[in-house]
């Protein structure tokens, strides 16, 4: 997997996932732009990785304006001359129930998931298309996003429209040669954290103890490393066919889900009034029905 000659943007990548997803990058060759919010934290990561014999620079800015996608695109090309890859992985987190979700807390984290996505992407973009050679998309999107999640209506509805924008770009892209997708990883993080059962497991890593099988394979959750060899390969020349993809990856889990299709089709003449809908229902359309949240093990919740 050689990205030699490779120049990537990884927007949120002073620590946690969005710094192993830019090392994983450099150590297949790529030069980096690490992006944080914090210049101690952005210069940290830029000092391991020119430490370790690799090319990054730090763009300190919040994602979200235009202005900072503009700096990013521009901090890449002063560095190294060009841009290839652009991975979105700047988040935050406002979680609340809807009935106590303020409107700050609402437009704080779609700004910086949804806007900051959408004006990343936007300037990316502007620059492979003048460059003439393709580029890479790569968005992180979130289980959240795909199938809900309890306190995250912010969250959740920004992480699923980063999937709806990926598979629209795939579509506008492909004839310049531009792949876009998106990434929707587990691993044990501060936002993990916070789940009760899983508390345990990120604490026991903390202190050196391996995570068992029931955690990287069936929760599919894994450590930040564990999600970075998937945003490597989207970024490589062997993914250049891969387009409008959600992956899931985790653990030892690596996996693609479906795109929203219709499970169930019935007809009736002269359409649907409310009263037929209620008489065809049950044996119609009850059992196709889906569920909410994400599925944990059984044996794991009832801890």
């Amino acid at each position: 997997m050689d990205l030699t000659n490779k120049v990537a943007v990884v927007t949120g990548s002073g620590q946690g996932l969005g710094l192993a997803y830019a090392k994983d990058l450099v150590r297949h060759g790529a030069a980096v732009v690490i992006n944080d919010v914090n210049q101690a934290t952005a210069d940290a990561a830029v000092a391991e990785i020119t430490a370790a014999g690799g090319r990054a620079v730090a763009v300190v800015a919040p994602v979200g304006s235009t202005e900072t996608a503009q700096k990013l695109v521009a901090g890449a090309v002063d560095a190294f001359g060009r841009l290839d890859v652009m991975v979105t992985n700047a988040g935050i987190l406002r979680d609340k129930v809807l009935w106590k979700m303020t409107d700050d807390d609402f437009d704080a984290v779609i700004n910086v998931h949804l806007r900051g996505t959408f004006t990343c992407v936007r300037e990316a973009v502007l620059k492979f298309r003048e460059q003439g050679d393709g580029g890479r998309i790569i968005c992180i999107g979130s289980p959240a996003g795909q199938r809900g999640n309890f306190g995250q209506t912010n969250y959740s509805g920004a992480k699923s429209g980063i999937v709806g924008m990926v598979r629209t770009w795939a579509m506008e892209l492909q004839r310049a040669g531009i792949t876009a997708n998106a990434v929707c990883p587990v691993a044990a993080t501060a936002m993990t954290e916070t789940v009760p059962f899983l508390a345990p497991y990120i604490e026991g890593m903390k202190n050196g103890e391996p995570l068992p099988d029931i955690i990287r394979r069936e929760v599919g959750m894994g450590t930040p490393e564990d999600a970075a060899g998937i945003i490597s390969f989207l970024a490589s020349d062997a993914a250049a066919d891969i387009t409008g993809q959600a992956f899931a990856v985790g653990g030892d889990r690596l996996a693609l889900f479906s795109h929203p299709q219709l499970t169930t089709t019935a007809f009736h003449d002269g359409g649907w009034s409310a009263d037929d809908i209620a008489s065809d229902w049950q044996q119609t359309f009850a059992e196709s029905t889906e569920s909410v949240g994400e599925k944990f093990p059984d044996k794991l919740v009832a801890q």
